[in-house]
Formats: structure tokens, C-alpha cells, sequence
């Protein structure tokens, strides 16, 4: 998969979960924060797809938002759900991570 079909990827399943969090339990901060986050990976993919600047770096930061709610949350309670959102979040670090890396 390349990386703008990656952050496309990864900003419509974190904005189709905090959708899906919303509709099962009326969280309206799930859908806010998979929304924005999805947002986020979508436009930095869009931006890679058309060679625009700043499209890895929106994709990283996606990452890093996911990873600071997350992973925290992992650790702290072991449920399913914060493990899985901190396995994407991870998962994005490592691939926009690399190539922000070797773009320099």
C-alpha cells in the first residue's frame, strides 16, 4: 500500500470509528476526536497523492495525536479498543515516521 493510500486508509477508519463510537454510545468526544483525526489523515493524504507539501507531516501528527490518547489509555485499563486505536496510531508513526526521515 503506498503512504497516501495508507493515511487515507487510517483517516477513514478512525473517523468511521469515532462515528460508530458515537451512534453505539452517544460520545460526542468520540466523534469529535475521530473525526479530527481522520480529517487529518485524509488531507495529509490527499496532500501526498498530489505532491503538495506538509501531507507526511499532517499524517505524522495525525499519528501523534492518536498515540497521546491512546496509548495512555492502553496501559492504564488493557481494553480492546485503546489497544487497537495505539496498535493504528503506531502502525502510522512507523510508516510517516520513515518517510519523513528520508525525505531530509
Amino acid at each position: 500500500m503506498s503512504l497516501d493510500q495508507t493515511a487515507i486508509f487510517l483517516g477513514l477508519l478512525t473517523a468511521g470509528g469515532g462515528i460508530t463510537g458515537y451512534v453505539r454510545t452517544g460520545s460526542i468526544p468520540s466523534v469529535v476526536a475521530g473525526v479530527t483525526v481522520g480529517a487529518l489523515y485524509t488531507l495529509g493524504g490527499l496532500r501526498i497523492r498530489n505532491g503538495q507539501p506538509y501531507g507526511i507531516e499532517l499524517a505524522l501528527l495525525a499519528s501523534l495525536v492518536l498515540a497521546g490518547s491512546s496509548i495512555p489509555r492502553a496501559i492504564k485499563g488493557g481494553k480492546p479498543l485503546p489497544i487497537g486505536l495505539s496498535l493504528i496510531a503506531v502502525y502510522g508513526l512507523y510508516n510517516f515516521g520513515v518517510a519523513f526521515n528520508n525525505r531530509r
